[in-house]
Formats: structure tokens, C-alpha cells, sequence
């Protein structure tokens, strides 16, 4: 893994952590010309696994882990990222299966990325 990549994983992992009491156990990301695309396993607390145990805690973690985290990104994107990526963060499209306990982030930047 690039020192990139290592320090784009980085931040991802400290916003989460700050933001919801626990960051990916593991994140692969990749670039692929102007974007990002990180795969994160291990999100899901253990406060959120018994709210998601119905289908309507399940709905509620679901929508905390993708819009809070996309309206997070739109309002600031997390310190040092655009700096670190040399453009503008424009994008961010996020989802999140519970039950697996994975994500994908697509980080969609204004110009080509290079790892």
C-alpha cells in the first residue's frame, strides 16, 4: 500500500471514529482517475448490532451510517484530504450493508488522483 493510500485510509478511519465511537477495523481503497473507492469493514458498534436485531433499527443504523456521513462530507470535507489528494473533493456517494458489516465510499474529485 502507497503512503497515499495509507494516509487517505487514515483520515477515513479518524472521521469515522470521531463521528460514530469506532472506525473500520480495515479499509482497502483504491484510485481510479478522479476517484477514490474504499471498501470498510468492521464499522458497526456493538450498540448499533442490537438496534439493527429489528427491521426498524436496521433502517435507522443504515440511514445514520450513509446520510449523516454524506452530509457530513458535503457541509467540510475532513481535514487534510484535499490537500493530501492535491484537488477538490466534489462527491462523496456511500453505503453500508449491515448485516455484513461493510461499506463502499466513491470519493469523486474535481481532478485525476494519482497514487
Amino acid at each position: 500500500m502507497s503512503k497515499k493510500v495509507h494516509e487517505f485510509n487514515d483520515i477515513i478511519r479518524k472521521l469515522r471514529k470521531d463521528i460514530f465511537g469506532k472506525g473500520p477495523e480495515r479499509i482497502h481503497t483504491v484510485f481510479v482517475e478522479n476517484m477514490a473507492v474504499s471498501t470498510l469493514y468492521g464499522n458497526i458498534t456493538p450498540t448499533e448490532k442490537f438496534i439493527a436485531s429489528t427491521p426498524e433499527g436496521l433502517k435507522m443504523v443504515h440511514a445514520a451510517r450513509t446520510r449523516m456521513i454524506q452530509d457530513l462530507y458535503t457541509k467540510s470535507p475532513p481535514e487534510g484530504m484535499e490537500e493530501l489528494m492535491g484537488t477538490k473533493l466534489l462527491h462523496l456517494f456511500s453505503d453500508i450493508k449491515i448485516e455484513e458489516d461493510f461499506a463502499i465510499s466513491v470519493f469523486v474529485f474535481e481532478d485525476n488522483i494519482s497514487d
